[in-house]
């Protein structure tokens, strides 16, 4: 099957000069093909679905940003609750092609997991279907994808599969980035001159989203006049921001294509943050594997990056420098930040984050991106976007008691059809009367979590709640402007109508944020050792309030957390410890004997306290993703910030109500 093909402009064939890999969910299947054998698709049994960036590329190598990333390929990959493919194993089995089932590549917007399958030697990835984020990196750095699962036979046989039928099908946009060799050529080929779109005002009705994409929209030579659906298009962002684990993959990207001297475009729109490294020495996973020290040195050259071209950055915030804290350090996790510190209604925000969805909260369209766009919209001002179809969701009557924005979208997630990918690359847009009496807090985690929900972005119209969070949280007196809606006409592709009066308290078993499934109906409550109350997801001022407000009921009968669970709080910015700290929260986290810790990603990415350590440990989570391994080798449970405080009293999975019952 070997042959010598090249996938350049001048040639229709592509490279595959290797073997193919099927990433079956039988860990011996995965074997024996690692051991030479060739299987077919019958011979592999079921792929395995959901395979996620954690998995591809877990989250402690990722201090690798250039060739040595390739040795790691895969290397969480997870069947039947093992790690069959170890370090080396792809470019020792001399593997081109890899195939898997559904939603290949959901979770994190990380590049490093198609750059670390590139560098192993993978060319075509072959899947039912790929996450946006995943697949739009993957052309973005030349590595082929295709839905069709026939190439695997076709291949199998010796058989030459060409370029061109390997971008067929997708948007023009995708297929001669592909044909280039990936965006960075094809900027510098195309957007060296971007301008403003010049496009009449249509007099169709228009989502929000639509209405803040026109507005930003650029003019190039590779996008189309009147762009649709589907098509691929540039937009100006109003803000972008990056973090330590991609910034010095993104500078080394821009030297080795560009060279000489970089120029970044408006580099006052750029804004720098450490939030992925705060306590990485008491990573375990870090720890364990002798990875500090490089994660010092990307740290560092994110630092020596931003003093380089005078972007605002924001370091990061441990214990020892928050005891010596004049207040001038404002630190957090990224997206959380954009949000208190940015962001505004109608503009639009790219973060190297699959999280960055977090500011539609306020009205605005944000969304994650990967290392080479971020390069690219660095040096050109353009951010590559596919104008994705929009759903509307429709979250009518009221949330019970005990009931939150969390267990909201825990009941999403469970849905057959966004658990088979209907949400895949969409605009989740939120209506109804249950979001109009959420706070701007609480409309962030909707919005954050449309990650999960595989969509591009999340969005809720700027209302009165919004001036009222702009001027409370950032002084800020903001207008809304009459345009700064969705008409009542505007078309979506599906409706998702919630009777938010039947939802209960939610949780999500381990492995996915799908699993979800009201808590009152599990019968086993699993016995506890870690609680976490943190990230983008849970580390806001109210999600403290309700940690608070479990844990301070608790503390005035006696009670503590139990003494087989360690409990950990983690503010996501330090907006948020300043307000607990003001309150007398911290004083009530202590009493019951949680571990406080300064703002950071922390747990959620594995990347401090709160991480499980042995498989058989299990963790209630207030975090966005239980995908295995994220938060270490541990079973984690997702639940809202109320039950994961109720747990950590009880011992075992309960929702406030039944710990206030027992």
């Amino acid at each position: 099957m070997t042959r010598t093909m090249d996938a350049s402009p001048t040639s229709p064939i592509l490279s595959l000069s290797g073997r193919v890999l099927l990433l079956s969910r039988d860990p011996e299947r995965v074997r024996a093909q690692l051991a030479g054998q060739q299987l077919t698709l019958a011979d592999a049994g079921a792929l395995r679905d959901d395979i996620s960036t954690d998995e591809i590329t877990p989250v402690a190598i990722l201090s690798h940003y250039d060739a040595r990333l390739g040795r790691f390929a895969h290397t969480g990959f997870h069947a039947a609750g093992q790690h069959p493919i170890g370090p080396d194993a792809l470019r020792q089995g001399g593997f081109a092609v890899l195939v898997g089932g559904a939603r290949y590549g959901k979770g994190s917007s990380r590049e490093h997991s198609p750059a670390a399958e590139k560098l192993a030697g993978i060319r075509l990835v072959i899947a039912e279907s790929f996450e946006r984020i995943y697949r739009q990196n993957a052309d973005n750095i030349g590595l082929f994808t295709s839905t069709d699962l026939g190439l695997v036979e076709r291949i199998a046989r010796g058989e030459s599969i060409t370029v061109e039928e390997l971008v067929a099908g997708r948007d023009a946009l995708a297929a001669n980035i592909l044909r280039s060799g990936g965006l960075l050529r094809f900027g510098q080929r195309h957007l060296r001159s971007v301008a403003p779109s010049t496009l009449a005002e249509p007099s169709a009705p228009r989502t929000l989203f639509e209405k803040i994409v026109a507005r930003h929209l650029l003019r190039t030579p590779a996008s189309p006049e009147y762009p649709a659906p589907g098509d691929g298009v540039f937009v100006r962002a109003d803000w972008r921001f990056i973090h330590e684990y991609y910034t010095g993959m993104a500078e080394h990207m821009l030297n080795e294509t560009l060279g000489g001297e970089l120029a970044l475009r408006d580099p006052a729109s750029i804004v720098v943050f450490e939030d992925h490294t705060s306590y990485i020495e008491q990573s375990p996973a870090h720890a364990r594997l002798g990875l500090v020290p490089l994660v010092q040195a990307m740290r560092q050259a994110q630092r020596d990056f931003a003093a380089g071209f005078g972007l605002a950055l924001h370091r990061t915030l441990t214990d020892e420098e928050a005891a010596r804290d004049d207040g001038s350090n404002v630190a957090g996790i990224s997206h959380a930040m954009m949000l208190e510190h940015y962001a505004l209604p109608g503009q639009v925000v790219v973060g190297t984050d699959s999280h960055t969805p977090h500011s539609g909260a306020l009205g605005c369209v944000a969304f994650g991106v990967g290392t080479t766009d971020m390069a690219n919209a660095f040096v050109t001002g353009a951010v590559r976007l596919t104008l994705p179809p929009q759903l509307r969701v429709e979250l009518s009557g009221a949330l019970r008691p005990g009931v939150s924005a969390k267990d909201v979208v825990l009941h999403l997630l469970a849905l057959p059809n966004i658990r088979a990918g209907a949400g895949v690359g969409k605009v989740f847009e939120f209506h109804g009367p249950v979001v109009e009496q959420l706070s701007t807090d609480e409309r962030a985690t909707l919005t954050n979590m449309t990650a999960e929900l595989g969509g591009l972005t999340g969005i809720v119209a700027p209302d009165a709640e919004t001036q009222r969070f702009l001027r409370e949280r950032r002084g800020v007196d903001f207008v809304i402007e009459p345009w700064m809606r969705s008409d009542a006409e505007a078309t979506y592709a599906e409706v998702i109508r919630v009777d938010c009066s039947t939802l209960d308290v939610m949780v999500a078993a381990p492995g996915d944020p799908g699993q979800g499934v009201p808590l009152a109906q599990l019968e086993s409550r699993p016995r506890l050792d870690i609680a976490y109350g943190g990230s983008c997801t849970a580390g806001k001022r109210e999600d403290f309030d309700q940690y608070h407000a479990v844990l301070a009921w608790a503390l005035a009968r006696g009670l503590k957390r139990a003494p087989h669970v360690r409990l950990y709080l983690q503010y996501g910015t330090t907006a948020v410890r300043d307000h607990c700290i003001a309150r007398g929260y911290d004083r009530t986290f202590a009493a019951v004997g949680a571990v406080m810790l300064q703002p950071s990603c922390g747990a959620c990415a594995n990347c401090g306290p709160g991480s499980s350590t042995a498989p058989d440990q299990v963790t209630v989570s207030a975090i966005n993703r239980n995908f295995p391994g994220r938060s270490g080798p541990g079973q984690v449970w997702l639940a809202s910030p109320a039950t994961v405080a109720a747990s950590a009293i009880a011992g075992e999975l309960v929702s406030f109500a039944e710990l206030q019952a027992r």
